[in-house]
């Protein structure tokens, strides 16, 4: 019989979606050393450790599930979620929500263990009658006057579904309020203009939390005997303006038809990259309880407001615009 010495510790072999986006690359480059890591995306997938097993296909198609059968994975983290406010919501629909039932159900067909699935606080919505911050159990009205997330809203919703039906899978479902840092998002962008807009008579509360603050609750998540719905923030909330000016610039306020009505003109000339609705971010409050994920977790951000800000002074790699 041998010995406990001689037995090898068992290495976790983990399957990331959507590795080729900065938040799955910044996952990799995290977990590769204590896990064996495998990555499928449908983008090509470029400076990333030669030791993750990395397969360009859709997670829709057939030669995904061939994954599945061929590996014996500990865990899927899921992250392969479309955020092109360009793309159709049906679109949308197709990708997310379709994406997130077929690796669901894999991970259900072949024994995994774990489920990691990250969504957005986003999909509480911002709203004039929100909670100063809301719990995991507050409802989801995203989707109520932005369209253009109710994918998001549904691929949560169909997790909440998952967590009664597959109670043998552990489960966890993140969400994360605006992250910023090394990702190509609005909030990075937002705050990376040189005046950024804000509506007269309205300065709303606002989270942050740094890209690896995410990929270290998404680290904890992959403990045994982790499972559930999760709030993600960073430093204490602060006011849209205050930020503004910490980044050293000088906000242009409108009232709130002008700014509707110019980024309507804008979007459909192609000259912005925010929709309208998105405007309800810089006007209500939408801010997030993270206790949970502080007491269960053990999750603590290690980045305060200065360092995020520092960071994002850095010149972007990409034209500015509205």
């Amino acid at each position: 019989m041998p010995s406990r010495r001689s037995r090898k510790k068992h290495t976790p072999r983990v399957l990331i979606t959507g590795i080729a986006g900065n938040l799955g690359r910044a996952v990799a480059r995290r977990l590769h050393r204590s896990t064996e890591l495998l990555g499928i995306d449908r983008r090509p997938v470029q400076h990333m450790p030669r030791d993750i097993n990395i397969e360009v296909v859709d997670i829709r198609r057939r030669r995904a599930e061939d994954i599945f059968r061929r590996e014996k994975l500990d865990a899927v983290v899921h992250l392969n979620i479309m955020h092109d406010p360009r793309s159709s919501q049906q679109h949308h629909h197709d990708f997310n929500l379709g994406g997130t039932q077929k690796i669901s159900r894999l991970c259900a067909e072949h024994n995994i263990p774990k489920l990691i699935v990250l969504s957005s606080a986003n999909v509480y919505g911002p709203h004039p009658d929100n909670d100063q911050f809301l719990l995991e159990d507050a409802p989801l009205m995203g989707s109520q006057n932005f369209g253009g997330i109710r994918d998001l809203v549904a691929l949560d919703m169909f997790c909440n579904t998952f967590f009664w039906r597959y109670p043998e899978i552990e489960t966890v479902l993140l969400r994360p309020t605006h992250i910023v840092g090394r990702v190509h998002n609005a909030p990075t962008r937002y705050l990376r203009l040189d005046k950024p807009w804000m509506i007269l008579g309205f300065d709303p509360m606002i989270q942050l939390v740094h890209v690896e603050d995410v990929v270290t609750a998404i680290e904890l998540a992959l403990r045994p005997g982790i499972r559930g719905i999760y709030n993600i923030a960073g430093p204490p909330p602060t006011p849209v303006s205050h930020l503004i000016e910490r980044m050293g610039k000088k906000p242009q306020y409108y009232p709130e038809l002008v700014a509707r009505k110019v980024l309507q003109a804008a979007w459909r000339m192609k000259l912005s990259d925010w929709p309208a609705p998105e405007l309800d971010h810089i006007k209500y409050v939408c801010m997030v309880d993270d206790t949970r994920a502080r007491k269960e977790l053990g999750y603590t951000h290690q980045h305060e407001l200065e360092s995020i800000l520092f960071e994002l002074r850095r010149p972007p790699a990409y034209t500015r615009r509205i």
